[in-house]
This record gives structure tokens, C-alpha cells and sequence, in this order.
């Protein structure tokens, strides 16, 4: 277990004592707070916090607990470049294992005395007099040059609105809040939604219910799973020879790149992989009506698809029944769908994704003006290199809107870390006390974007997913390679950006008497 401090500062005083300092605070401690945390401590840049509201980092991977929560990335890519992993067990890697990962890479750069666990930000404003952060947890105020939000996208659980909920007597918990004190064994159980974690879960409660029915809305591009373990020569390989690890990276890197055309310029090229996909759901479901209840008809890659070699057969399995008519109301004993039909449950388990549009930090973290994000972006999330929000200065998103590289998101992470870096770096070589992305900039690159993404599988395969708002604007990805995307953000171009001058320390002592005045 990582050493990490438990609290953020003193837990009683008035607001001198509980106000502490720090040059970088991060929002945070999954992949994207721990990359940032490296590469500001390799860089020179100590003085730093990084707040956390679970007991320990791991962020996303420390929360998601469930019986075969399994990363779709090749553990190969999904890892730190600058990390090497030579002994995972898998080529997609479990929970536990990434979960390990994550804080060995605490242990392995010195980072825990950075880290603040047990720490739930409830606001961060900037205030513009003194060209400061505040960050707000229960106990301390944190004021800082810079803030870094690495809440990432997979860090709220979205529970559908379904009428009757609270009526419901039985058990009743999402993938992402797992309870593992309840015996589920010779239980009816309910799982609604058909997205990546329920892929996973189902074939592990199938066996263990007396009846499981899955509720789904549309069905998921299934492909075979190309899992196998990554003990024995691979590892000890990796392990005496580290170039060829990284060979190995690249050469995934670049068979995940190849797809990029297809996804982004010419869905058509996606053909072969949705045949494939047809086929191993003929291979391995013989009932024509489950089957096609299980097609998808929409474009492959418009939603999320996933790989599994047991999702098929568990729902082809006697006690389970695949229902596709709508939930109308949850009743205290159980579900009523809109075929009138009503099916008795003891525990529903909601396999429902996150809040990616609408995520809770949006809400607290606020600019110039006192407005939110969610306020600024009124609904349709907006950002310069997904990175940088015109209005916030000094703030950087990691993951933020049309980031999303389709390789994997650690790479995504690390390009924008070392935007990061470069910015902080480049204003104290130039003595620059803040920057804020112009407006303009920012448009051009929104609109670039869109247009870009207009004749993508995302925008025009004939779905409703994640990746798009309401509005039906793409604000998940970058309409382009990794390497283009990380070319763009190697070094920052402060010419982006307004600049001012560092406040005076007798300007940021009235700035810290007008705020306690309040």
C-alpha cells in the first residue's frame, strides 16, 4: 500500500490557518492527476499538491470494482510511456492489476507526499484580482498559480431516470459503486443497459442468478476477445530486452492508428470488422430471435464496441431473457416494460455508463466572470486543444472536449501533460503571471474540429451515444491521428493565449483581505 496523507491540512482554525499555498493544485489522482504529477516533478516543478476524494489514487480504477472489470486497451498502450509495465499477466489487463499499476507509479516517482486523499473538492474559483486559484475542500483552502482538472470522464455514475426507483424494496447498485457484501447467488437479477461494463458483468452474475434478464435499449458491436496471458517468454522478453516492450508499444500504436481513417474520414472502411462482428454473434447464438435481438443496426464504431468471448453465451444461457421494450415504471417488487408484461427482481444492477456531458466538476469549478463550466458551456463542452478554456486562465482539463485520441487515453494524457508543462515552463522563462486562450483561437479550432468530425462513424453512423451532446455536437474526440494530436500539443504556442503580468504582493495581500471580508 502507497504511504499517502489522508487529509489536505489542519481539520479546525480560522481561515489563515486552513488557507494553505502550493504553485500547481490537481483535481484528481487517476491516470490523469498521476501523469501530471510525473512529468511537473521531472520537469522541476515540486511545488505541487494533488487532491483526491477516494481513500487512495487510482481514480477511475480504484472505484470500478465489479466482478471482470477489464480494460479494452492492450495493457501495452495502456500504461505510462515513460512506465513500463513488463510483467502484466494479460494483454487487457483486470481491475486489480491496473489498479497496481497505477499506485506503483505513486511509490516509483516519490509522489506520495503530493498526494491529499479523503479530499472532496467543493469548489475552485478563480479570482481575477489576485491571478489566483482557490480550491475549497471541508478542511482547506488552497490557493495556487494553476489548476489542473484530471476528474476524467468516468469519475460520476449516470443512473437512468426511470420512473418508480425509489420505490423499489430490493438491492440496488451501479457497476461503478459495486456492492460486495451482497450474495447475489440464486437471486432474480436485473441489468439494465448493454454497454461495456454490463458486457462484463453479465457473464459473471449469469452463473450465479436463478433468473437474469437484461434490460437494453440498443445492442453493442460485440468482436472476439483477443485476451491471452502475457506470463512466461512475453514477460520475461519485456523484461531483459526493455526495447523490445517498446517496439511492441509502437507497432500497437500503429495497428490502432490504422483504424483512424475508417472512424473519422470514411466509415465504409469499417466493413470487415462489423462482418467480423456478425459472425461471432452467429457463431455463438443459434436462436434467430435472440440474435436478432442482439444485431446491431447501426454503423460500426458509432457506439462504443467492445470485445467479449462470453457475453453471447451467457445471454443465450436458460435463465436469462433479453428484453428490448422500454422500462415504463419500477415497482417495489420488480419492473413493468412497455409490452405490459411485469417481471419480478431482487436486485437491479445498473449498467448505465457515466455523466460524461454533464459531470458534477463542471459545476464547481468556476472563470473570470464567476461562471461555471457548465454555465459557459450551456450544454455543448468547448475547448482549445481539449486542454485549455477560454474565460479560465490558468486552467487545464486533461481529457477535456475533442481530446479523445482513438489509440488510448493515456496517450491522450500524456500529450496534453506535456502541453501543460510547456506552458508553465515557457511563463517563467517570459515572467507571465497568467494566460487565457483566446476566444478566437478557440473558435477556430471548435469549428475545424466539427467539420472535420461532420463525416465521421461518431457523427453519422446513425446512433445516439455518449460521444455527442444533446445538441448532436461531437465533444468526445480529436478528428485525427495521435501523433498529429500530440504534435499539436508538444510545445505550446503562447501566442494563443492573453497574458498578464504577476500580481504584486501587496495586490495579492488586499486580494486575501477582500476575500475574508466577504
Amino acid at each position: 500500500m502507497v504511504d499517502i496523507d489522508p487529509t489536505s491540512g489542519p481539520s479546525a482554525g480560522d481561515e489563515e490557518t486552513r488557507t494553505r499555498r502550493t504553485r500547481v493544485v490537481v483535481i484528481g489522482a487517476g491516470f490523469g492527476g498521476i501523469g501530471t504529477a510525473v512529468r511537473l516533478k521531472q520537469s522541476g516543478i515540486d511545488d505541487f499538491v494533488v487532491l483526491e476524494r477516494a481513500a487512495e489514487p487510482g481514480g477511475t480504477w480504484q472505484v470500478n470494482t465489479y466482478p471482470g472489470a477489464q480494460c479494452d486497451i492492450p495493457s501495452i498502450l495502456y500504461s505510462f510511456s515513460f512506465a513500463p509495465n513488463p510483467n502484466w499477466t494479460r494483454l487487457y489487463p483486470l481491475q486489480p492489476e491496473i489498479y497496481d499499476y497505477l499506485r506503483d507509479c505513486v511509490h516509483r516517482f516519490g509522489l506520495a507526499g503530493h498526494f491529499h486523499c479523503n479530499q472532496d473538492v467543493t469548489e475552485a474559483s478563480w479570482d481575477e484580482q489576485a491571478q489566483i486559484w482557490r480550491v475549497h475542500t471541508a478542511e482547506t483552502v488552497w490557493e495556487a498559480q494553476f489548476l489542473v482538472a484530471a476528474t476524467g470522464p468516468f469519475s460520476a455514475p449516470a443512473t437512468p431516470d426511470l420512473p418508480g426507483l425509489e420505490s423499489f424494496r430490493g438491492q440496488m447498485f451501479h457497476t461503478a459503486d459495486w456492492n460486495h457484501d451482497h450474495d447475489l447467488r440464486g437471486e432474480r437479477i436485473a441489468v439494465v443497459g448493454t454497454g461495456a461494463s454490463a458486457v462484463q458483468i453479465i457473464p459473471r452474475l449469469q452463473p450465479l442468478a436463478d433468473t437474469l434478464t437484461v434490460f437494453q435499449r440498443t445492442p453493442t458491436w460485440i468482436l472476439p476477445h483477443p485476451d491471452q496471458p502475457m506470463t512466461g517468454w512475453p514477460s520475461a522478453l519485456f523484461e531483459r530486452v526493455p526495447l523490445t516492450q517498446r517496439l511492441a508499444r509502437k507497432g500497437l500504436d500503429l495497428l490502432q492508428e490504422a483504424l483512424v481513417p475508417g472512424f473519422v474520414h470514411k466509415p465504409s472502411l469499417l466493413k470487415g470488422l462489423a462482418a467480423l462482428g456478425r459472425a461471432h454473434l452467429r457463431r455463438q447464438v443459434r436462436d434467430p430471435e435472440l440474435r436478432a435481438k442482439l444485431l446491431p443496426h447501426y454503423t460500426f464504431g458509432c457506439k462504443r464496441p467492445t470485445f467479449s468471448n462470453t457475453y453471447y453465451p451467457a445471454l443465450a444461457s436458460p435463465n436469462v431473457e433479453v428484453v428490448t421494450d422500454g422500462i415504463v415504471e419500477v415497482q417495489e417488487r420488480g419492473v413493468l416494460t412497455a409490452d405490459g408484461a411485469f417481471r419480478e427482481v431482487d436486485t437491479i444492477v445498473m449498467g448505465t455508463g457515466f455523466r460524461m456531458g454533464d459531470n458534477p466538476s463542471f459545476d464547481i469549478i468556476r472563470g473570470q466572470d464567476g461562471r461555471s463550466l457548465a454555465q459557459t458551456w450551456n450544454g455543448s463542452a468547448e475547448a482549445f486543444l481539449g486542454t485549455t478554456i477560454s474565460g479560465f486562465p490558468n486552467f487545464f482539463m486533461i481529457l477535456g472536449p475533442n481530446s479523445v485520441v482513438y489509440t488510448s487515453q493515456v496517450v491522450t494524457i500524456e500529450a496534453q501533460v506535456e502541453y501543460i508543462v510547456s506552458c508553465i515552463l515557457q511563463m517563467d522563462e517570459r515572467g507571465i503571471g497568467s494566460i487565457d486562450v483566446r476566444a478566437d483561437v478557440q473558435r477556430e479550432f471548435v469549428r475545424a474540429t466539427d467539420r472535420r468530425l461532420a463525416t465521421s462513424v461518431w457523427n453519422a453512423g446513425g446512433c445516439s451515444s455518449y460521444y455527442l451532446v444533446d445538441g448532436g455536437r461531437n465533444y468526445t474526440f480529436y478528428p485525427g491521428f495521435n501523433r498529429s494530436f500530440r504534435a499539436r500539443t508538444k510545445r505550446a504556442d503562447l501566442a494563443h493565449y492573453a497574458q498578464v503580468q504577476p500580481v504584486s504582493s501587496a495586490a495579492l495581500t488586499t486580494a486575501r483581505e477582500t476575500v475574508r471580508s466577504r
